[in-house]
């Protein structure tokens, strides 16, 4: 089986984010399974202030369901602590806004990546973003 380091969970958990439907999302899955990596996607959308918990939360629940972590406070802190890391890096451009896109998240061993690939604006004015986060599980 392959070793990967931090920056290939990262690159895996951005390329989650960026499929573009669930299809081609669980043929990610499935050929990262393979290499002994799990991933999955979440869908998230909303005014980007009352939407922080909501991914945050969301992040927890998807990474449980999908066997990325354990029901433990390490693993569910981590989790939360690279998502919360991966928005701050869109807080400057998303205060105030609307935001909608998908969370990528990959886990190999100890590492774990979190992505957050959203569209940021009003209507069809939108700008583009990406968070990353990273946590040692």
């Amino acid at each position: 089986m392959e070793e990967f380091g931090s920056k290939d969970i990262a690159s895996i958990a951005i390329k989650t984010a960026l499929t573009k439907s669930r299809n081609e999302e669980n043929e990610l899955k499935q050929q990262m399974l393979k290499l002994g990596v799990h991933c999955c996607a979440i869908d998230f959308g909303g005014e980007f202030i009352s939407s922080v918990n909501k991914m945050v939360e969301r992040s927890v629940v998807g990474a449980k369901r999908e066997g990325l972590i354990e029901s433990t406070h390490l693993e569910e802190g981590a989790i939360a602590g690279a998502t919360r890391e991966a928005l701050a890096q869109l807080m400057n451009k998303a205060i105030g806004l609307n935001v909608g896109g998908k969370i990528g998240i990959a886990r190999f061993n100890e590492h774990l990546a979190v992505c957050i690939f959203c569209g940021i604006g009003l209507l069809h004015l939108n700008e583009v973003a990406i968070g990353l986060g990273h946590r040692v599980v």
